[in-house]
């Protein structure tokens, strides 16, 4: 996803227990690749979406407490440009997994790319107008007259339409200004736009941070309009020749989801130094703890981070065609491998 700029920050707490090296990603290869086993990992490489931000700290605290190890995975984590890239680079084997933005996945798969999600972790999506709360913003039937930042092309500005005809606002009363994440983010701090759309989890913090200023957030699932976002992807050969791999990331990174959301303050200190990018650690905690209501729907309360409801891969693919980020709506077996549920408990 390239929804912002992602100058990110951090939580402080304790230190961290290892160093994990951002590398660029180890390729996949075309052999079956089986997690570790007689207490030995097998080297698994993960390209993120964007540069590390909070919602990545169950990775990094999945390293540190050896949840990856136990499952026989040694987990090495890079940093990406984009869920299009990342989704790319999975489908063409230079990463054993990929995290990326949902409509991203289908998108590219469309057009050819291999790969399919084995679970989306950001089940509620983060889409928002994002406003400085000392604005007479406050409702979306305030945005009539105003200038929101967009990006062309991303999930957020696809379904704004959507967001603005659920809100039961004229779509030609807002008017839309095309930045780039970064140029998005300027011209909110400056004051050259109203506000902007994009992940609330993400970059409404590091505004927050920047500004000195509350941010407030109008989302679109709080108008009745969601649809899946990030999570886990494998390139289609990956998951013929190794599907033991496969279910072992899934668990791991399911019990890592699991274990960072019971202790927020410990998952953002395990992302201390591991990126040169990363926010300050109250950036980081503020990103995480926003994080951790996105992962489930109501369908899948109460079930381990990571478990999809087939209803709501539907209700996905739904949204997204009538966006036309997708050509129509298919069947969600095309985007989704189903037996890949966590087998973790929550």
């Amino acid at each position: 996803m390239k929804f912002r700029t992602r100058t990110l920050t951090s939580i402080g707490a304790a230190a961290v227990a290892s160093v994990l090296v951002l590398t660029g990603c180890g390729g996949g290869g075309t052999e079956a690749k089986e997690p570790g086993t007689d207490g030995k990992t097998t080297p698994v490489s993960l390209m993120l979406n964007w540069y590390p931000y909070g919602e990545h700290a169950p990775f990094y605290y999945g390293v540190q407490e050896g949840i990856f190890a136990k499952h026989g995975i040694d987990l090495k984590i890079s940093a990406g440009q984009g869920s299009t890239k990342t989704t790319q680079a999975t489908g063409s084997k230079q990463t054993d997994f990929g995290w990326a933005d949902t409509p991203a996945v289908l998108s590219n798969i469309d057009k050819g790319v291999k790969v399919k999600s084995v679970g989306v972790f950001l089940q509620t999506t983060p889409s928002a107008v994002q406003v400085f709360a000392d604005s007479n913003i406050r409702t979306p039937a305030d945005l009539v007259g105003k200038t929101i930042a967009v990006s062309a092309g991303d999930a957020p500005t696809t379904t704004f339409p959507v967001y603005l005809d659920k809100a039961g606002v004229p779509a030609d009363q807002v008017t839309q200004q095309s930045l780039d994440s970064a140029g998005k983010m300027s011209a909110m701090l400056s004051g050259r736009v109203d506000g902007l759309i994009g992940f609330a989890h993400d970059q409404g913090p590091t505004i927050a941070n920047k500004s000195g200023k509350e941010v407030r957030y109008l989302r679109y699932s709080e108008q009745g309009l969601n649809f899946f976002s990030n999570g886990l992807i494998a390139n289609q050969a990956t998951i013929d020749s190794s599907p033991k791999l496969v279910q072992a990331m899934v668990d791991a990174t399911s019990e890592a989801f699991a274990a960072a959301a019971a202790k927020p303050e410990a998952a953002v200190a395990a992302m201390e130094g591991k990126d040169p990018q990363l926010p300050p650690q109250p950036v980081l905690l503020q990103q995480w703890q926003q994080t951790i209501p996105l992962l489930t729907t109501p369908e899948t309360v109460g079930k381990a981070p990571g478990t999809n409801a087939e209803a709501n891969w539907r209700a996905t693919v739904e949204v997204l065609s009538n966006a036309k980020l997708l050509e129509k709506a298919e069947d969600p077996a095309k985007y989704w491998d189903s037996k890949f549920t966590p087998t973790s408990r929550p």
